[in-house]
């Protein structure tokens, strides 16, 4: 068994940890699989349209669920179309057999989250989504609904992300501000730490530009074709007209930038808190993970924005320039991993500012 410390496991634990039959992949590991605190899941050769989202609850498997809402079984093995507007389950090429001390989490990925296709991990016996409870065996499942572009997809196709957690290692506000003074972990003159780091919207402009508003009606997106899509025929741009304001309007899907640059330390890993009603009827930013060395200068980063896709709920909301939206809160490592985000891992968002998912050019 591999010898685990408190933290999020990095990426040399992730290989250690399949090769000892903690993670059961259907195939061995992609080259570019395991991320620097992540593993990417890869979906299996079969899917179901549902009609509705569920949760096993503690006394059924998602098979069982699945009996009493399927629609129809997908094949994915020649790529298969999920249109919007509906739900779908999966099941991914990665299953577990935890230890008692060892448990998961899962998010989008960035480029997941980037084209509002909202998806989120299930397992047998679950409770709560993208939640796996330390001591779980057995498979795991992605739930799938594109909200906005219908997205073509297939075996081995990578939407979802987990991270590996042993014990109780989220910094508290003091613990986060003792790190900000000694490596700023946001560019802000004046941070907000209060269960997490705050971070703002910038509707000020990047030339003249504050996001991007998603059309409707448009094609497909071929989740594993990068740098193929002109942007113009998926996205309107916002410009910037002085008021520091912008109405968001129900039902839309929005790309903003924070006003903050980021910075992940290389021994912690950062994640955006899931919506806060709070501030505002939005949700913000789908995919939250932010690996060790995220705009961190040992990586190659200077600061990087965190990109915020926005959707607004049942009333027209106005944000304003600088509004607080969300927080991160970090959490310390295992272990340094060997290559952090960025640097020999690569990435397309480590220097970014306002940037779309890569998909677009």
């Amino acid at each position: 068994m591999v010898k685990l410390e408190d933290g999020i496991q990095s990426a040399e634990s992730i290989v250690a940890l399949a090769a000892a039959g903690v993670i059961r992949p259907a195939s061995p590991f992609a080259d570019d699989q395991v991320q620097p605190a992540s593993l990417d899941l890869r979906l299996g050769n079969r899917a179901w349209r549902v009609r509705a989202s569920f949760l096993p609850g503690r006394t059924r498997d998602v098979a069982a669920c699945l009996d009493k809402l399927k629609l129809h079984e997908i094949d994915l093995r020649q790529g298969a179309v999920l249109e919007t507007g509906c739900v779908y389950i999966a099941e991914l090429q990665e299953g577990l057999a935890l230890p008692p001390d060892l448990a998961a989490s899962a998010n989008p990925k960035s480029s997941t989250g980037r084209i509002d296709v909202f998806t989120r991990v299930i397992t047998d016996q679950a409770r709560e989504f993208d939640m796996v409870e330390a001591g779980y065996a057995g498979p795991l499942f992605a739930e799938i609904s594109p909200r906005t572009f219908p997205v073509l997809v297939r075996t081995g196709s990578r939407l979802s992300q987990l991270r590996f957690r042993r014990g109780a290692v989220r910094l508290d506000d003091a613990a986060l501000a003792r790190l900000h003074a000694a490596t700023p972990l946001v560019d802000s003159s004046d941070p907000s730490f209060q269960g997490g780091v705050a971070v703002s919207v910038d509707l000020s402009g990047f030339d003249g530009l504050i996001g991007y508003r998603a059309k409707r009606h448009t094609g497909l997106v071929d989740v594993d074709r990068p740098r193929s899509y002109p942007a113009g025929e998926f996205w309107e741009p916002l410009r910037a007209d002085g008021s520091g304001t912008l109405i968001l309007d129900p039902g839309q899907f929005y790309i903003l930038a924070s006003k903050e640059a980021v910075q992940v330390p290389p021994d912690f890993a950062a994640e955006m808190v899931p919506f806060d009603p709070l501030v505002g009827e939005f949700r913000v930013h789908y995919a939250g993970f932010f690996d060790p060395g995220f705009g961190h200068a040992e990586a190659g980063g200077t600061g990087a924005r965190a990109v915020l896709e926005v959707r607004s709920r049942d009333v027209p909301f106005m944000l304003e320039d600088g509004q607080i939206v969300g927080r991160l809160v970090y959490e310390r490592m295992a272990q340094r991993p060997a290559a952090l985000y960025g640097s020999a891992a690569g990435s397309n968002y480590q220097a970014q500012g306002l940037k779309l998912s890569k998909h677009f050019v």
